[in-house]
């Protein structure tokens, strides 16, 4: 059943639209990016092209990952090592080597600033950002769902999204579906696992958006009947047959992995790569470690899907496990690398050549990075603790140039050498990729801060 509801609620229930098993039973994915046509004849200023924020709740080591500082002393430089990229003269942290060998297809950023150590979920949702999720900035713009398909714009995903054994999202530190002043409709749509997504997919739309969607569904409504009395379509001039086509192909699929390729779904297992048995028991994280090797790839594939699908803006977290300040809760950088770091390295580096076989790379922007970054020197116990001063950024595709290393840290990782990347360049560098942001400031209506942060300046050099 695909449900419609008026998030303003002017309506009776049953003035919204209803429809019946036609449109949710065995929906297949489509090619929904957005149409250029039919933005330009609507006046929406997006692109043909989405954004994946793969958020490392817990705050990853810039130093580990992406600027290993081998040449600093020890106690400062990578626990891990380093191992040679493609790019001459540029290493990573040992735990990634798929995405050393792929460095020429994604940027680094290492003069990052996240502003501050705490835990809670910047930039997904941060002052930068008026206190929404970034997929509700985008969908303000765009429209909280696909007028052709019904698609969501904005969604997020979190371990259960895709396996109905992992623990609960952390949300102690803030809520990921916050929508600030942008309204309750543009609210990231949020599947949970199992089948229940795929049986009840239901779109709360804001009323000024239904309009054209709710014609058409009557419309369709209609044909519906004929297809039930005659098997097909009769007297049905092209672009009906095509709208009803496009929603009978539908969009409920996209959330369903088992109607992908069973070849790609095993090239993204990352569960694998680390066994529960494998991880230390000790640590109150156990379980955490566990749910994200289970999860984090087939989090990445179904991003993946739902982009393809028409979905705008995807925001994939993982679970509470790059904390790792060696106590009770988390593991030593050392160990807890050998379980976070081949999960991420394996996930990022089969999304990269997915989408490039599927023809998607400048398509489809994923972004990688955490709340915070982590101490230039380890502490006592063999961990590092929270730092705001400079953090992991990664990103590939979607139209950012590729194999760059953008920006420097000082000799211990800890501060920029370089002029400061901050999350407002990063917010911009999304909604750039989007959105086109002349344009976006004459719409009427649009809050002043989803304004301002559309028009702040992109990570220099990277679009």
């Amino acid at each position: 059943m695909l449900t419609l509801f008026d998030v303003n609620r002017r309506y009776h229930r049953r003035e919204m639209l209803r429809v019946g098993a036609f449109g949710a039973g065995a929906f297949g994915v489509v090619n929904g990016f957005t149409n250029p046509s039919y933005a330009a004849a609507k006046g929406l200023p997006i692109t043909n092209k989405s954004v994946i924020l793969l958020f490392l709740h817990g705050g990853p080591s810039q130093i580990e990952t992406f600027d290993p500082k081998m040449t600093a002393p020890v106690g400062v430089q990578s626990v891990t090592g380093e191992i040679q990229t493609s790019l001459p003269g540029i290493t990573f942290g040992s735990s990634f080597p798929q995405l050393a060998q792929r460095a020429d297809r994604l940027s680094i950023i290492r003069s990052y600033v996240s502003g501050d150590g705490n835990h809670d979920i910047k930039p997904v949702v941060c002052k930068e950002t008026a206190g929404a999720n970034i997929g509700a900035l985008y969908a303000r713009i765009a429209g909280a769902n696909r007028p052709d398909t019904g698609m969501p714009t904005n969604a997020m995903l979190f371990p259960q999204s895709v396996d109905s054994t992992t623990g609960p999202a952390i949300t102690s530190f803030g809520k990921f579906e916050s929508v600030g002043q942008m309204g309750a409709g543009y609210a990231p749509f949020v599947p949970g696992a199992g089948g229940d997504q795929q049986q009840n997919l239901e779109l709360h739309v804001a009323v000024d958006r239904l309009g054209d969607r709710r014609t058409l569904l009557s419309e369709l409504d209609r044909q519906r009947f004929r297809l039930d009395e005659r098997g097909r379509l009769e007297t049905v001039d092209p672009l009906r047959e095509q709208a009803f086509s496009t929603l009978i192909g539908g969009v409920a699929g996209a959330f369903d992995l088992s109607k992908e390729d069973p070849a790609t779904i095993a090239r993204y297992d990352t569960a694998p790569l680390v066994r529960p048995d494998q991880i230390n028991k000790k640590w109150n994280n156990y379980n955490h470690y566990v749910d994200n090797a289970k999860g984090l790839g087939k989090l990445l594939l179904l991003a993946r899907r739902l982009c393809e699908a028409g979905c705008g803006f995807v925001t994939v977290t993982t679970s509470f496990v790059w904390d790792m300040h060696a106590d009770v809760n988390n593991a030593t950088i050392d160990e807890g690398m050998r379980y976070m770091g081949p999960p991420l390295d394996h996930a990022i580096a089969a999304f990269l050549d997915d989408v490039s076989s599927r023809g998607l790379s400048e398509k489809i922007m994923l972004v990688a990075t955490g709340e915070m970054g982590r101490t230039p020197r380890v502490n006592d116990r063999g961990g590092r603790d929270h730092w705001g001063n400079l953090a992991p950024l990664l990103i590939a595709g979607g139209g950012a140039k590729p194999g760059r290393v953008i920006g420097q840290s000082n000799r211990d990782a800890g501060e920029p050498s370089s002029e400061p990347i901050r999350i407002k360049n990063l917010v911009a560098t999304m909604l750039h990729t989007l959105t086109d942001p002349s344009e976006v400031r004459l719409i009427p209506s649009l809050p002043r801060e989803l304004i301002a942060a559309a028009n702040a300046e992109p990570i220099a050099g990277l679009i």
